[in-house]
């Protein structure tokens, strides 16, 4: 299953690998890990973002030996075979008078850059990203993410299994256990929770209508036609202009904004970007990888506007880190029950727990379309 599950629904659809901004110049580059295959994301001299799998062309060596960095060439250390940054290969050693470099590259991955955020995808033929981009866009790049600096970055790994990660994302039902979270935020507002408060829609409409006015298109985006992801901008309590432990902001406004009046926008894209909140003085992005059967690697990075000077990043990262810390513990208790003998798959509430079934209906449809798809091993349809 874990073996379908990155073949089927990780390496068919766009991934988020990273932020634009973490490649300001020429030769800035890092690398992800997706399953048995590993991609290089690059900034070209062609100031273009481009990507490529990290396999020399000659005996299939990994190239890059650091996660990320700058470089003037990738160079094999097997052979000493060297490509440039658009994986065009540059010069072999000792292979013959009949030997063109013009006959061999790096193999391209497919990328895309939106509002600042980096996304790949490992398909031979892969599916429309621009519908995501024309939603995303118009909400996001006020907040000026391209443009901006890495303050902080968490990395985590949780011992549950990756749709375990994926299903505690989805609902508030648990959310009374992150008391710093909800400080400044609602539990209402998720895309399937049916639950409904009075104040609450007027705090929602009120804030919408102040949103349009400073040309922040407020507009829900929730999972199109069955697609993968959802863009949705909501309001923080009284008193709070961003999400900090005390509501003050810990860094300028960033990008565009005229104001701190911007609640928080909300981003999912699955399978691996969980959660990204863009508020008015900084954003977070929360993206898994898939490790194993029972292991997920969770890497939680927070960004500011670019002459942000913070001396102490602990007031910007508290109310994340906390809630991140408390979300892998939830996660390792239920997937340690949930492999137990003694599991038996309960009720799913219909009223809080809707986004959890969208995603089980996601993933089931996405699993699927992968097995009868890209196989004709009659066995495979067990796997449903």
């Amino acid at each position: 299953m874990f073996a379908a599950d990155v073949e089927h629904v990780f390496t068919v659809g766009w991934l988020f690998v990273g932020h634009s901004c973490e490649l300001r110049a020429a030769g800035d580059y890092y690398t992800v890990d997706i399953g048995r295959d590993r991609v290089i994301v690059v900034r070209g001299r062609d100031n273009e973002i481009h990507a490529h799998h990290d396999v020399c062309a000659h005996r299939g060596s990994r190239i890059v030996s650091a996660p990320r960095g700058n470089t003037h060439s990738f160079v094999c250390p097997y052979h000493r075979w060297v490509y440039g940054l658009d994986g065009r290969l540059r010069a072999a050693r000792q292979m013959g008078p009949c030997f063109s470099t013009e006959q061999y590259r790096l193999a391209p991955v497919a990328v895309r850059e939106v509002a600042g955020l980096v996304f790949v995808c490992l398909a031979a033929d892969p599916p429309p990203f621009e519908p995501f981009a024309e939603a995303l866009a118009p909400q996001l790049r006020p907040h000026g993410l391209a443009d901006a600096r890495i303050a902080a970055r968490e990395r985590y790994r949780v011992a549950a299994n990756w749709k375990t990660v994926v299903e505690n994302s989805r609902e508030c039902y648990h959310c009374g256990n992150h008391p710093e979270f909800l400080r400044s935020n609602f539990e209402l507002g998720m895309y399937g929770d049916l639950r409904t408060d009075a104040g609450y829609d007027a705090v929602l409409a009120a804030a919408r209508a102040r949103w349009r006015a400073q040309g922040l298109a407020p507009e829900d985006v929730n999972f199109p036609d069955g697609a993968w992801y959802r863009i949705a901008r909501v309001p923080l309590r009284e008193g709070y202009l961003t999400e900090t432990l005390d509501g003050h902001t810990v860094a300028p406004v960033m990008g565009t904004l005229t104001g701190t009046d911007t609640g928080s926008l909300r981003m999912v894209a699955l399978p691996n970007l969980l959660v990204a909140h863009a508020n008015c003085d900084y954003a977070m992005t929360t993206a898994i990888t898939p490790v194993d059967v029972g292991t997920t690697d969770v890497e939680v990075t927070f960004l500011v506007h670019r002459d942000a000077a913070l001396a102490d990043t602990n007031a910007l990262t508290a109310v994340w880190r906390s809630t991140s810390e408390q979300d892998w513990l939830l996660c390792e208790r239920a997937y340690a029950g949930t492999a137990s003998r003694g599991y038996r798959p309960g009720p799913l509430s219909p009223l809080v727990e809707g986004p959890l079934m969208r995603f089980h209906e996601w993933y089931v449809a996405r699993l699927r379309a992968g097995v009868r798809g890209e196989t004709n091993d009659p066995s495979s349809k067990l796997l449903l």
